[in-house]
Parts: C-alpha cells; structure tokens; sequence
C-alpha cells in the first residue's frame, strides 16, 4: 500500500502524538498543508516565521512535548531562524521540517535557493545551534529521519533539530513509516546518589543550585531540601520550579541576586548544581569575587549533556543523569541521613525575600503615571488568577518579574533565557494558550517586543487564543537605553522618536482592535486592574497598552559588560 511522503509523514506525526503543526506556506511545503487538511492536527498559520517558531517554542514549554514548525525554502527558513535558535538555547524540543528546492536543481540556484558556494546547503545556517540536521535524499529515508529527529529533540538534552526535505519527495509515493519504540532516560547509580547525600548531609554550608532542566515535578528536590535543611538558590530560567514563597528559597544568583544570596553562594562549602550551566548573569560573569567561587569547596554536578559538566567551574563530582531521577535517588539517600536545622539562615531568608518583596510592593502602589514598572506588576498580580501563566520578552517585564515578582505557587513563569530574544513573549504567549487553553495567559513585554512580533495578535485571533497582551510601553528599548545613559551620559539609536523629536510609539490598542481583537488605552493609574480584569473575564484576544515611565532594574549583581564600557577588561 502507498500514499505520497507528505500523506506518510503527516500519518506518522498523528501517530506521534503531534497535535498542532506551527508554520507558514510556500511552494516546497504545500504538499505537507494539504495533508494535513484532512487531519485532525491543526495547522497555525502565522504571518512571519519568527512568529510561528515561538508560538511553536511556547506550545512545547508549556505542554512537554516537542512543537512541530513547517516552513518555506530560503527566507522561510531563515526567517525561522532566531526562533529556532531561542528554542534551541533554552533546551526546549522543537522539531522544524523544511521544504526546499528539487533535489535535481541542487546548486543550479533555483527559485530561493540560498547557497552560493557550491558544497552549500539551507540546512548549514541550522548547524551552530540545533542538535542536528537531516538533510532528506530519497523518500524512504523521510520518515526514519522524522522519527530520529523527534528522538533526539526530546532524548538527553532537549533542543531543537531540522528535516530538510527537497519539495519533490514530499510528491512521491512511499509507503507509511512504521513506529519505532525508544529507550527510556538514564537514572543515576544508587552509590553515586549515596555519595553525594553524605556530602550534602555532612556540609556545613550546603547549596542546592536549579537549571533550568528540572521544570516539572520538583517534590522530590523540596524533600531533600527539608530533610537537610539545604537552601535552594535557581537560575533565572527555574524561577517557579519551587514556590518564591517557600522558607529555603533563597532567588536567584548573580546580575540580578540579592546580596545574602551571592554571599551564601560564595562560602557554600558544597553545591549540588542540578541541569544548570551557569549563565554568565547568573554567575556575576564567572568573577569569583561576586557569586560562585569553587577554590576551596566541592562542586557535584549533574546534567543530562555531559558537555555541560565542567564547562564553567570544575566539577569533583559529575554524574551524566535525568536530573528528575537523579534528585528522587539522592532524596531517597539522604534518608538515612540525620535531619538538619538551620533556623539563623531561614530566619535570614525570610528577611532578605520579604524586604525585596515588600520594597517592590511598596514602589508598586506609586499613583505616578505614565506608571512606574512596578506598580504595572502589582496590578497584574493582583488582577490574575493563581494559575496564570506569565510569558515575558526581554527588559523589564523579564528582568522585574524574575527578581521581585512573588509568583504563586500555581503559576508559572516563562521567558527566553539562553539568546534572550526580544519579540519572543507576544507569539510564545500564543503557543503556551494553545497548549493551555483553560487557563489565564499573560503576554509581559515592552513596546519593542510586541513591535517586533505584530503578527501574534492576529494569530491568536485567528486561533481564538485569549491571550493578555500587556505593553510595557516606555517608547523605547529601555533597558539598553538606560543602560547607554548610564555609561555615556546619552541615549542615542535606542529610543522611538517622531519626526519632531519627540517620543512617539503605535496606539497598540487600535491596532489590537483593527485585528479584532479587544484593545485597552490606559490613561490614568486606575485604568490598568480595570483592564487586566476585564480582559481576563472576557477570554478573547486583548491588548493593553500601558505607559509606562523607564527606570532602571534593580541589579545588586555585577555583570562584566558595565566593566567593559568603562574601559575594565577583566578577561
């Protein structure tokens, strides 16, 4: 029995599981829509391809699961590519299938074809970032690759991989590709989880770091980390994976930690580091004056990529290991391990993390407009429910929530880590609905961010996706644009300016509107929890664009780039 490779291949992503299909059109992948026109995976078109890769991006985070993206030939892919590469970067599964030009024209230069070196290929502008490509050659081999690459986006170390496929043999006959069943996630040695609670059990000082990597199902990491008595301190992509209100958390470290946390961090005799590779901001640029300094005290490191091991600091212990099963093996260890109490530093945690979130409350009930950042957060926390999910771009809306937003224990915070991309929250935000339809989701970012992703609002129109768009709108890319004044006295090429000088930015809300979707114009310090909970209640698309005054994050961290405009090499 035969059918074409594109009807084989959309066959074999039903049987994967895969249930909606992000993408944009073009002549190499037509085949593929019109197989899919008779599934029940649902296609979401986007307007750019960036687009589509986000929403791709934020469906996979919140569902976990791999996002499947589609894309076109030439600026197709390339277009995709900085979605592609935030994805990839924060370990999240993306599977992209590529059409591209006739396997018999390769180096011709056919319609959009990219290469112009004669062993090129679209694929190779993939290769620095994605975990590997495929380039499909005869049609039999197109499903052994889609099912290798959504073996290997979701094996190990998650991350994003590419099928590129020649727009003819997606039209060929072939027969279906059958299943083929995986291995399951390696577990780490009963010893070596016996070794590594003894270290922890007998510390003076002990330290358990969080990655990004264990986002679900962190039971196991809070009864270790009681039984023991261990503060937790967690990058910026695991904020949320224990509650912010729980006695032990101690926040972030780094650019943005507070000073008892960076201390802590610094004279921590031993750190149990859990699938983190030590971002340079969450590690105050790997100056060990300021957060991490391992010259007298252990390191045990465990990660599912063994090239993560080591890479920044050195590691006395290292176990290659799912890090969910390793924390329930070291938890079940520690068992037979006294209790331990520290009351002084719980009682110095609780000061600390109520002082930042009592500061950031009190500078939240500001009656100044254009409103101060974080009086746009406290309305947004006391407007949503507690399982929202907040999605947020890059400057304020990132930076603010991640230090001094209490998020509640339901809810859930996602943001792009690794290539920090602006325009990322407004299309990921789409995505994460998708996946999460019954509950709230809030769209956090700046009026850079949503003018860069425009598109999103009318594919969540389109996916009748109730998302929040709330527009920090302070004219400008704030955050470098303070970041320039600070350093240069000026601020030049970072803020938006009519052609009388003066600042300018779209009315967001009309366009919300022109879309179809609901549009909100903030005007008085009021109108903002008015919005949020209209919006909320309403469950349609909404945009509220929010005035919004730039001041600077609060950073009590050290990040070399400050030190490299004033002329301080620290290499």
């Amino acid at each position: 029995m035969t059918t074409t490779a594109a009807h084989a291949l959309v066959a074999q992503l039903e049987a994967l599981g895969v249930e909606y299909v992000f993408g944009t059109c073009g002549h190499t992948n037509i085949a593929v829509l019109d197989a899919l026109a008779d599934s029940p995976i649902r296609f979401v078109i986007a307007r750019h391809e960036q687009a589509a890769a986000h929403a791709a991006d934020g469906y996979a985070r919140a569902r976990g699961k791999p996002g499947v993206l589609l894309v076109h030939v030439g600026p197709g892919l390339t277009n995709a590519a900085t979605g592609v590469m935030t994805a990839a970067l924060d370990s999240v599964p993306l599977v992209v299938i590529s059409g591209d030009i006739p396997s018999y024209y390769h180096g011709r230069h056919p319609h959009q074809e990219i290469n112009l070196h004669a062993d090129a290929d679209q694929a190779s502008v993939f290769r620095p970032f994605v975990k590997r490509t495929w380039n499909v050659r005869r049609t039999q081999d197109l499903g052994r690759f889609v099912e290798r690459a959504f073996w290997t986006a979701t094996s190990g170390r998650p991350g994003a991989v590419l099928v590129n496929v020649p727009m003819d043999v997606f039209s060929r006959p072939a027969a279906p590709f059958p299943p083929i069943s995986h291995a399951a996630p390696p577990g780490l040695p009963e010893a070596t989880a016996e070794l590594i609670a003894s270290r922890l059990a007998a510390a003076e000082r002990p330290l358990l770091y969080v990655g990004g990597g264990l986002r679900e199902d962190a039971e196991a990491l809070v009864r270790l980390a009681e039984h023991l008595d261990v503060p937790i301190a967690h990058s910026l992509m695991a904020k949320g994976t224990v509650p912010d209100a729980h006695p032990l958390v101690l926040g972030m470290p780094g650019f943005w930690g507070l000073e008892l946390t960076n201390a802590y961090a610094r004279g921590a005799d031993v750190v149990l580091a859990l699938a983190t590779r030590f971002a340079e901001t969450d590690a105050s640029s790997w100056d060990p004056r300021f957060t991490w300094d391992f010259s007298g005290s252990t390191l045990i490191q465990i990660d599912i990529d063994p090239a993560e091991i080591g890479r920044n600091y050195p590691a006395e212990i290292g176990a290659v290991a799912d890090v969910g099963l390793a924390v329930r093996a070291i938890a079940d260890a520690a068992k037979s391990h006294a209790p331990r109490s520290r009351p002084d530093l719980r009682q110095q945690i609780l000061q600390a993390r109520s002082q930042l979130f009592s500061a950031s409350q009190e500078r939240g009930t500001s009656e100044d407009f254009p409103l101060r950042p974080e009086r746009i957060l406290a309305d947004v926390r006391e407007a949503l429910p507690a399982d929202a999910v907040l999605v947020t771009d890059v400057g304020w809306n990132k930076n603010g929530v991640a230090q001094c937003y209490e998020l509640p224990p339901e809810g859930r915070f996602i943001t792009p880590g690794g290539a920090s991309t602006m325009g990322f929250g407004p299309a990921a935000a789409v995505g994460v609905q998708l996946a999460e339809p019954g509950r709230t989701v809030v769209a956090l970012i700046g009026d850079g961010g949503m003018s860069a992703q425009l598109p999103a609002v009318p594919m969540a129109v389109e996916q009748a996706a109730p998302v929040v768009f709330v527009v920090m709108n302070n004219r400008a890319h704030g955050t470098i644009s303070d970041l320039q004044s600070s350093h240069y006295g000026r601020s030049y090429g970072c803020d938006f300016t009519g052609p009388d000088g003066r600042p300018y930015s779209p009315d967001f809300a009309a366009l919300a509107r022109a879309c179809g979707a609901d549009g909100h114009t903030v005007a008085t310090p009021a109108d903002l929890g008015v919005a949020l909970r209209e919006a909320v209640a309403s469950r349609r698309p909404a945009v509220i664009d929010v005035p919004m005054v730039n001041e600077p994050v609060p950073t009590p961290g050290h990040w070399n780039i400050k030190d490299i405009y004033q002329g301080l090499f620290t290499d």
